[in-house]
């Protein structure tokens, strides 16, 4: 969706009920045309009934009492076991029928022929140049540069002060750390994770963790130790 087409108000549920998703009501609520009106989560992670004066409903019962030709949703959860969590449950909820919703702050800079997919966030001080594309289930914490022609692919976590330049593709379900940095031209795999301070000078193989300056992959990665799946 084009970012200037984004501002219907609608009545949504997050999904979700840890710190991420506090932070996202906090922002909804101050920030946005949208107005919460529940949190859900599965059943056996479900320690409360309310969060922030609202209900916390079990997801396997949230149709009954949100039905989705009513309500949107959004998944607000953060890069764990890399990015997995959040794109298994943002799968559920659209198997249920739910449509979302994404944030772009008030205080983001987002030229206007940006492309912005569903269940994106994305918080304060971002830059965001002409012609990118940011795909579903995306989060962008605060203060990146997304260079021009840049395309981030679903399902990426990109966390503070990451440089990404001009006409690179970040492959899906990727993590970029804190003052990561990618130059122009530059293609990053698939389920990659950039460590703090990784800067990438060429292109990088997916399925694998890089650190330093040049970036470089280090050998012991194992996805299976994070209960990453395909």
């Amino acid at each position: 969706m084009n970012y200037e087409q984004s501002s219907e108000a609608k009545e949504i549920v997050i999904i979700g009920a840890g710190e991420t998703a506090e932070i996202v009501h906090e922002y909804f609520a101050h920030d946005s045309p949208h107005t919460v009106v529940a949190f859900s989560v599965e059943t056996e992670y479900r320690d409360s009934d309310k969060l922030r004066g609202l209900p916390v409903l079990p997801l396997e019962d949230l149709k009954e009492e949100y039905p989705p030709d009513l309500y949107s949703a959004f998944v607000a959860v953060s890069s764990t076991k890399l990015n997995r969590v959040r794109k298994r449950l943002y799968k559920k909820a659209k198997e249920m029928g739910y449509s979302f919703v994404s944030y772009v702050s008030s205080h983001a800079f987002v030229w206007h022929n940006v492309d912005i997919g569903e269940n994106v966030f994305i918080f304060e001080n971002n830059v965001i140049q002409h012609q990118c594309e940011i795909g579903d289930n995306v989060i962008l914490w605060s203060g990146n540069h997304i260079g021009h022609q840049t395309e981030i692919q679903e399902g990426c976590f990109i966390t503070s002060h990451v440089v990404i330049s001009g006409f690179c593709d970040i492959g899906k379900n990727s993590f970029l750390g804190v003052n990561a940095s990618i130059g122009d031209h530059i293609s990053v795999g698939k389920d990659c994770v950039l460590g703090a301070g990784t800067v990438v000078h060429k292109d990088i193989d997916g399925g694998k963790v890089y650190v330093g300056n040049p970036a470089e992959a280090l050998e012991a990665t194992s996805y299976e130790s994070m209960g990453v799946e395909s």
